[in-house]
């Protein structure tokens, strides 16, 4: 494929093929904790990184990813604190974010709004290999910790009181999910942007929530289904020449749509299927029941 030989388009499918992998993974925490919106709060946040990387010319990723985790481990702290309620520091981050970014990116001789578009909505065409090389390193903290620590995350996800009853770390666990949130959010920014990001953290999860039965088949289907939407979307906006984050969010929300109409006949085959089994059981019950009275 012609694709495969130009530079920047192996940065790119490599990039996608990483927030495929990480934005779901992740994403599925915050869905289990009814935070599906904390990747747009953390986003808006990174656009503070974002403007105050080209203010001091250094790397926006690294710096985004720095302010992106002191935005989200303030936000959880003051979560579980209780000092204000979490949609109202969620509402902070959001405006809070935004403007600082576009102030800051005002400010910086080498910044412009094509700098900050690039950003919202992503331009993973112009990725370059510094930015590749955060990625992976990014991506890698986010996979380690969304696998090896798999069964805790769940735990404290399901439920919190028990999680701490039963000896976890709780308040620990909270700050990590924030922070690999966080992490998320920065690995992904480039690709679908950070208006988008969250879209690329819950669909893919909400999708394979349809049909799959289980947290592990959710977790692998999910992942599955980022992967799809972002590599599809990446080749497609190379040549249909469209943007790259509009492409992989809107085909992530046609296979939302395309596993939703597949679940309900599933649901009718799987509800027939215990209908008849439980059928087979009071049968076999019955006919057990008659021998004994016939020995009796």
């Amino acid at each position: 494929m012609d694709i495969l030989e130009l530079a920047f388009m192996q940065r790119a499918l490599l990039a996608a093929l990483l927030v495929g992998v990480t934005a779901p993974a992740i994403g599925i925490y915050l869905v289990q904790r009814r935070q599906a919106l904390m990747g747009d709060g953390i986003g808006h946040v990174a656009l503070t990184g974002v403007g105050l990387g080209f203010l001091l010319n250094t790397s926006p990723v690294w710096m985004a990813t720095i302010v992106c985790v002191i935005g989200a481990v303030t936000m959880e702290l003051i979560r579980s604190y209780g000092k204000a309620r979490g949609d109202i520091a969620l509402a902070m981050l959001f405006y809070g974010g935004m403007a600082g970014g576009v102030m800051l990116m005002s400010l910086s001789p080498n910044g412009s709004n094509a700098n900050l578009t690039s950003y919202l909505f992503g331009s993973i065409t112009t990725v370059s290999q510094e930015d590749i090389v955060a990625i992976c390193l990014l991506a890698a903290f986010v996979i380690l910790t969304t696998i090896g620590l798999r069964r805790q995350l769940f735990a404290i996800c399901q439920d919190e009181e028990f999680a701490r009853v039963t000896g976890l770390p709780v308040r620990l666990l909270n700050l990590l999910v924030a922070v690999t949130a966080a992490v998320t959010v920065t690995v992904a920014m480039r690709v679908v942007g950070l208006l988008l990001v969250s879209a690329l953290m819950v669909i893919p999860v909400a999708a394979s929530q349809q049909i799959a039965r289980s947290f592990a088949t959710t977790f692998a289907m999910a992942v599955a289904v980022g992967v799809l939407v972002t590599l599809s979307g990446t080749i497609t906006s190379y040549y249909v020449d469209v943007p790259s984050g509009a492409t992989i969010v809107l085909m992530a929300i046609g296979v939302f749509i395309t596993l939703t109409l597949l679940a309900t006949p599933l649901a009718r085959k799987r509800a027939d299927r215990a209908a008849a089994e439980e059928h087979c059981t009071l049968g076999t019950a019955d006919a057990a029941t008659a021998a004994d009275d016939v020995r009796v």
